[in-house]
């Protein structure tokens, strides 16, 4: 029997060739992936000790009691969530493919092969995702972490049971702590605005739904294109969960650039303004007829939204009168938070 995973990729940096997502550059459907009863993913011959910089959290931190995620989504997703209502069945569609039987796989799945993040778990793990969990005014999901060397992180969500993220250990390995909540807060993004069904049915697009009988004649390439254009803005919407949660524009531009390009051994020779200029750069080159035909076409069939773009996006966000409103409507944090 084909099993499917049901993940929510924040950062691809590479075209899926696992049942997973990855944090970073667009995955797109021109490499799809097989389905089969296995679940494989990557793991890396010698362990390494996943290790957190130990920093406070800033004394000025929010939270958002009363925060709707209206409040905080990208127009595109708005447009773009209308335009995916508007197809009749779609919604009923996705759950009767996507039922409790594959939720169910999946739990068990991460449950025998990942680490389970609590309060006696990796604890520094949890109070980054409680803490975040916190900001968003959102209950705070199980969280996973599994061992693979492709910077990754998903979630999962369809049926109304409790969600769960995870996270590769590669990913936790390439980000700073600030870097890595920003990541978690995106994840929680998609669990806060319900994108949940149509996240899975598009992801499961991007793996290669043509590869399961039956499910690929059922959806024609314009009802692809939606979904992915949906998924597009989506992304955009989390990325600005990551930014109510981080409060700090330069941290989620960081997750960003070194998705794009970055390691450890270079994280301390990068550049945050250097990597918004070359954003801006892109526009430039695409701005004539021929660049936006180009850059049309390198879009249209991704997943997620190119990185310098969604740098570019963040960074208009952060200096917008409507991020200045939320800020203003949010509450002081009364503690601060050590390890």
């Amino acid at each position: 029997m084909a099993t499917v995973t049901l993940s929510s990729s924040l950062f691809s940096t590479q075209k899926p060739r696992t049942l997973s997502f990855s944090y970073g550059v667009s995955s797109d459907k021109l490499n799809h992936t097989s389905f089969s009863g296995n679940f494989k993913f990557g793991s890396m011959k010698q362990s390494r000790r996943i290790r957190l910089v130990p920093v406070c959290r800033a004394a000025a931190s929010v939270v958002f009691r009363d925060l709707d995620a209206d409040d905080f989504r990208h127009p595109l997703d708005k447009q773009n969530t209308l335009l995916l209502r508007a197809i009749p069945g779609l919604n009923d569609l996705g759950r009767a493919l996507l039922g409790t039987v594959t939720e169910q796989i999946m739990l068990l799945e991460n449950i025998g092969t990942s680490v389970l993040v609590s309060k006696n778990q990796l604890p520094e793990l949890h109070q980054l995702m409680t803490e975040a969990a916190e900001i968003l005014n959102l209950e705070a999901p199980d969280l996973y972490v599994r061992q693979s060397p492709v910077p990754n992180a998903y979630t999962l969500a369809i049926s109304g049971k409790k969600p769960f993220v995870v996270v590769h250990t590669s990913l936790v390995e390439l980000l700073t702590r600030k870097e890595l909540q920003a990541v978690l807060a995106h994840e929680l993004g998609h669990l806060k605005c319900d994108h949940g069904v149509w996240l899975t049915f598009a992801n499961i697009l991007t793996l290669g739904a043509y590869t399961i009988p039956g499910i690929g004649g059922m959806i024609a390439q314009s009802l692809e294109e939606q979904l992915f254009r949906w998924l597009r803005a989506a992304e955009l919407t989390c990325d600005r969960a990551a930014l109510l949660v981080s409060q700090d524009p330069k941290v989620v531009i960081s997750v960003l650039m070194k998705l794009a390009g970055g390691c450890p051994s270079l994280a301390d020779q990068l550049n945050v303004d250097a990597f918004l200029e070359q954003a801006r750069s892109y526009d430039k080159a695409s701005s004539s007829p021929v660049g936006w035909y180009i850059r049309n076409a390198q879009t249209r069939q991704l997943s997620h939204p190119l990185l310098v773009l969604r740098a570019r996006e963040i960074d208009a966000w952060s200096r917008s009168q409507d991020y200045a409103s939320l800020l203003k409507r949010a509450m002081k944090m009364n503690t601060v938070h050590t390890f």
